[in-house]
């Protein structure tokens, strides 16, 4: 259900290299490649060789409340390495970088990001090499190593050069003018796009959506695809981000989308990005005990921590039908 583009072309004799040399038409010939790999279904890129699948749902195993039903989307099924709500974002940005005939791709993150290690994955698949800035000191762990094993070459930077990369979107083009640049998080028009399609799938009814945020680009693509009387509410994962409400609001309002169909909850930060907190600790290990679905600390942990914390202090009315959704991440788990 995502579709990718692969440049399945592997042959030295291509007839239309000769063609490249002259400018012009080498530049019209890009073009018509790329309408092929559209028409052409054996060209479509798909995740074919680790088989991605339509997100199940699935009740979570715990008594809250009588009142209230709890349903996640289990985004973290649809890849068996690395599933969640980064394919999607990352999706239309490879239509966009085929289409415009890079073979690189460039994008940053912390080294705990989801984002780095599906974008490696998702370039290997698409025939991209990809090249993965590293916010901080060098380290070593399981995210890092699946993005290294998926073929992405890491540079770590200072965490000033790494403002000046996300503050400046036109710096990191202007550094790698070779590749098609996705930016921290791959937070961009492209990446809400994407996100639109996360519930398109659902046939069941729900009133509440509710998903961890990072960026807040998933919020704006889940937003825009709500029904009128449904509402989506974000769980941050970074301490003091309330710069995230403007963002999201800009994005959903660029789309001639209700901004007011949303809301970021900010109280289940446990401190910051990857911070660790006893309880947090304590509740994710008792979660992925008791429950058939697994959760991490960073992102799922924290939401649904919340969401159990919200629906114990009765936030939610009598007979409200929540869908809580899976954003993957589970590589940040070792093996």
């Amino acid at each position: 259900h995502l579709a990718f583009f692969r440049n399945q072309s592997t042959s030295t004799a291509n007839p239309f290299n000769f063609l490249r040399q002259i400018s012009v038409l080498g530049y019209f010939l890009q073009k018509l490649k790329a309408i092929m790999l559209i028409i052409c279904p054996q060209n479509l890129f798909s995740f074919n060789l680790l088989y991605l699948q339509i997100a199940p749902l699935e009740n979570l195993k715990m008594k809250l409340s009588d009142a209230i039903s709890i349903t996640v989307l289990r985004l973290d099924l649809i890849h068996p390495l690395i599933g969640g709500n980064k394919l999607y974002k990352l999706k239309y940005n490879i239509v966009e970088a085929k289409m415009q005939g890079y073979d690189k791709l460039v994008t940053m993150g912390g080294p705990y990001s989801n984002h780095i290690a599906a974008t490696a994955l998702a370039g290997k698949e698409a025939g991209f090499k990809t090249i993965g800035l590293i916010r901080g000191d060098e380290v070593d762990n399981h995210t890092l190593r699946t993005a290294k094993a998926n073929g992405m070459k890491l540079q770590f930077i200072d965490k000033s050069f790494y403002r000046s990369y996300r503050d400046d979107k036109e710096l990191m083009q202007k550094n790698f003018k070779d590749a098609y640049c996705i930016p921290e998080g791959g937070s961009n028009a492209l990446a809400v796009k994407g996100c639109r399609e996360i519930l398109k799938d659902i046939t069941e009814d729900f009133d509440i959506v509710v998903c961890a945020v990072g960026t807040g680009t998933t919020l704006a693509g889940i937003t825009l695809s709500l029904k009128p009387y449904q509402h989506a509410i974000g769980i941050s994962v970074l301490k003091g981000a309330f710069y995230l409400d403007e963002e999201v609001k800009n994005r959903v309002e660029n789309e001639n989308g209700d901004a007011d169909k949303f809301n970021i909850i900010h109280n289940y930060h446990f401190g910051g990005y990857a911070k660790q907190d006893a309880n947090l600790d304590r509740f994710v290990k008792e979660f992925n005990e008791n429950q058939s679905i697994k959760i991490e600390p960073i992102y799922t942990g924290r939401m649904f921590y919340a969401l159990v914390d919200l629906i114990k202090s009765d936030k939610f009315k009598p007979g409200t039908r929540i869908l809580a959704i899976h954003t993957g991440g589970m590589q940040y788990i070792e093996h």
